[in-house]
C-alpha cells in the first residue's frame, strides 16, 4: 500500500445495540435472548431473533461462556485411537455432542501414565471444556497409578472402572455368553476361544464369560489362544485350530481376529460352517461381507456414545452424578458362519 492510500478500515459488524434498535427493545432484552435466558416472552424473543438474522448478528460465544461459566465444549481423552471400538465410540460421542449443542476437543495420549493424563487434563482446562469423557481402559489407568483430578465432570467409558464417576460401556460379559451359548445350542461339544491381548480389560471380560458359560453347561474348557485384535494374530491362532480335528466351534474376541481364523480354516480345507463354526465380536460393517458372512456380537456404540454424553451433560448442568455403571446390552447377529456340527469328522 502506498503512502497516499488511506488505511483500509475493517467494517464493524452489527452490535447488540443495532439489534435492540431494529427490534424495538432494550439492550438488556437482546442480551437475555443472546444468552438463552428464559425470562423473555416468546413474541419478543422471535422479534429479537428476526432482527439478529436480518442484521447478521452473531452473539460472542466466548464472552457468553465467561459470563455463564459454561463453554458448551466437551474434552475427550483417548488412547489407541486406531482400534475399531475406540473409533466407533468416538464417532458416536461426537455425533451425540453435536446434537446436544456441544463441540468436541479431542486429545490423544501416546502413553498412559500419571504425567500424560494429568497433562491432558491441564491442556483441556486451558481450552475451556465443561467436562471430559475418558476413552482409556480403566485398568490401564489403575496400573499407571493415574489419579483423576477433582472438580471437573468426568465420564469413563469402561465397565471395569472403579472411579467415583459415571461409567458407561457395552455389556462385554453378556456378549461373550451369547456367543458361547449360541454355539453350544447348535450342538457343539465345546467352544474354543481366540482372546484379545491379556492387557485388555474387554478381552479379559469376554474370556472370563466364555469360560464361565462353558463351566455352567458342564463342558470342557479348551486352552485359550491369545491374539492382539489384528487379523494376523487371528490367522496364527486359526492355523493351530485348523490343524486340530477336535475343533468344531470357535469364538474370536473380535471380528478382525475372526477374519484371520476364517482364512486359516479355508487354507487348511476346513469348510465353514460345515466343519467349523466361527463367531466374532463387534459386528463391523465388513463382517456381513466376509465369506461366509460372519455370525457376531453387536456392540451398540451409538448408545454407548449417546449415554456417555448424556451422563456428562447431566454432571455439567446438575452438578451431581450417579455411581451405578450403565451396561449397554449386546446382541447376537446370526449369519452363515455357524451351523450344527457335521456328523463326519474332517480329515486333517
Amino acid at each position: 500500500m502506498s503512502a497516499e492510500e488511506p488505511p483500509v478500515r475493517r467494517r464493524r459488524g452489527p452490535s447488540m445495540a443495532d439489534v435492540a434498535r431494529l427490534a424495538g427493545v432494550s439492550g438488556q432484552t437482546v442480551s437475555r435472548v443472546a444468552n438463552e435466558r428464559h425470562n423473555v416472552d416468546s413474541a419478543t424473543r422471535d422479534r429479537v431473533q428476526a432482527a439478529m438474522r436480518e442484521l447478521g448478528y452473531r452473539p460472542n460465544s466466548a464472552a457468553r461462556a465467561l459470563r455463564n461459566g459454561e463453554f458448551r465444549s466437551i474434552g475427550v481423552i483417548v488412547f489407541e485411537l486406531s482400534s475399531f471400538g475406540t473409533t466407533r465410540t468416538l464417532d458416536a460421542v461426537a455425533a451425540a455432542a453435536t446434537i446436544s449443542g456441544y463441540t468436541i476437543n479431542l486429545l490423544p495420549v501416546l502413553d498412559v501414565n500419571q504425567r500424560a493424563v494429568t497433562n491432558a487434563f491441564s491442556r483441556l482446562g486451558e481450552q475451556a471444556v465443561d467436562g471430559v469423557i475418558i476413552l482409556i481402559e480403566a485398568h490401564t489407568l489403575d496400573e499407571a497409578g493415574v489419579q483423576l483430578p477433582e472438580g471437573l465432570p468426568v465420564v469413563v467409558v469402561d465397565s471395569s472402572a472403579h472411579y467415583d464417576y459415571p461409567i458407561v460401556d457395552s455389556n462385554q460379559a453378556q456378549g461373550a455368553r451369547l456367543a458361547t451359548e449360541h454355539l453350544l445350542d447348535l450342538g457343539h461339544e465345546t467352544v474354543w476361544h481366540v482372546s484379545g491381548p491379556p492387557t485388555s480389560f474387554a478381552a479379559d471380560r469376554r474370556k472370563r464369560s466364555w469360560e464361565l458359560t462353558l463351566k455352567q453347561r458342564g463342558r470342557e474348557v479348551p486352552p485359550v489362544l491369545d491374539g492382539d485384535w489384528t487379523p494376523s494374530s487371528g490367522y496364527e491362532a486359526g492355523r493351530k485350530l485348523a490343524a486340530n480335528p477336535d475343533v468344531t466351534a470357535v469364538f474370536a474376541a473380535n471380528d478382525q481376529m475372526a477374519l484371520g481364523v476364517l482364512r486359516a480354516l479355508h487354507e487348511r480345507g476346513r469348510v465353514v460352517p460345515d466343519d467349523v463354526s466361527v463367531v466374532g465380536f463387534d459386528d463391523m460393517e465388513e463382517s456381513a461381507h466376509f465369506w461366509p458372512p460372519l455370525t457376531t456380537i453387536l456392540q451398540n456404540f451409538v448408545d454407548v456414545g449417546r449415554l456417555s454424553v448424556d451422563a456428562l451433560i447431566h454432571e455439567i448442568q446438575a452438578g451431581e452424578h450417579h455411581h451405578d455403571p450403565v451396561a449397554v446390552p449386546t446382541k447376537l447377529v446370526v449369519r452363515s458362519s455357524t451351523a450344527p456340527p457335521s456328523p463326519r469328522r474332517p480329515t486333517i
